[in-house]
């Protein structure tokens, strides 16, 4: 199915833009260490992951239909939400992303993204080893509809 049949697919579209970055650890090292542009950094992530879905607050559940297609993608999602935010709770939202991909859990929640990432890149019909779209390439599908 194309990423464009769900609803709120432009939220889908960050979501998984977020899990795609925060469950790749060469992306992480050739793009977040190296500090290269257009890419963004582990907040911003974990920004796109939570900032319109509220998931910091709620369960993927919520969105089953509209931004997640089943329980199965939910229950990823909040997995990895849950690992990825238990991280930025010890390290603090503003610190350099050496920090997170330093910390002792940051394997587990690479993981956790990385499963829900494939469930959704699969889900929509698209190849999930592809490396992660840019920021400007995530804004310009968000506005243009693919």
């Amino acid at each position: 199915m194309p990423l464009t049949d769900i609803p709120w697919w432009r939220w889908r579209a960050r979501v998984r833009s977020a899990l795609h970055m925060l469950g790749d650890p060469a992306f992480q090292q050739e793009c977040w260490e190296s500090g290269r542009e257009g890419y963004g950094d582990v907040t911003d992530a974990v920004y796109r992951l939570v900032e319109d879905t509220w998931l910091d607050r709620w369960s993927a559940e919520k969105y089953i239909g509209t931004i997640v297609r089943d329980s199965t993608e939910a229950a990823l999602v909040d997995t990895a939400v849950l690992r990825v935010l238990r991280i930025l709770h010890q390290v603090g939202p503003d610190a350099p992303s050496s920090a997170y991909l330093q910390h002792h859990g940051w394997p587990e929640a690479v993981r956790a993204c990385r499963d829900a990432h494939l469930r959704l890149a699969l889900n929509d019909g698209e190849d999930p080893d592809v490396p992660p779209r840019s920021l400007d390439v995530l804004r310009i599908l968000t506005r243009t509809g693919g």
